[in-house]
């Protein structure tokens, strides 16, 4: 039987923020390390280095894509924790930001699984784990983008 591997991750969610602060949200390092992982190390430029770090999971690294302010931003991260991006052992993330109002639809995407160099039922658990991590990790972006709002008032 052969196993479906999903080629994208695709979550869409309105950001009740306009694009200039979802931007920093998700490019800023003291940011990012607030609400996707522990900690977080960005050269934001394209070709810059990127490291996240989390307590539970170890520091996975990445390479930044584009740099589009305030409405691209996006990334190649590595598996396992420790390794570089390379060909066979990343995916690529994309952030899209939209005005809508005063706030912002934020489109995150993530693709490559089934170029990763595993088997396809470990490129299908990753993907689903991937998914899983991001509903949670977009959530917790809802939450600090509106607790930002309510301390910049």
């Amino acid at each position: 039987m052969r196993i479906q591997v999903p080629d994208r991750i695709d979550h869409e969610v309105l950001v009740e923020a306009p694009p200039e602060r979802v931007w920093a949200i998700v490019t800023e390092p003291e940011h990012v390390g607030a609400w996707f992982g522990d900690r977080a190390e960005i050269d934001l430029r394209p070709g810059g280095e990127m490291t996240l770090h989390w307590k539970e999971y170890g520091s996975f690294l990445g390479r930044v894509e584009q740099v589009e302010p305030p409405h691209l931003f996006s990334f190649r991260w590595a598996r396992p924790a420790g390794a570089a991006p390379a060909e066979g052992n990343a995916t690529l993330v994309e952030f899209t930001l939209t005005p809508e109002g005063a706030n912002t639809r934020l489109r995150v995407v993530e693709t490559g699984f089934r170029e990763l160099d595993l088997s396809e039922a470990e490129q299908a658990e990753y993907a689903a784990g991937n998914r899983k991590g991001w509903a949670q990790e977009i959530g917790e972006l809802i939450e600090y983008a509106a607790a930002r709002a309510g301390a910049s008032r």
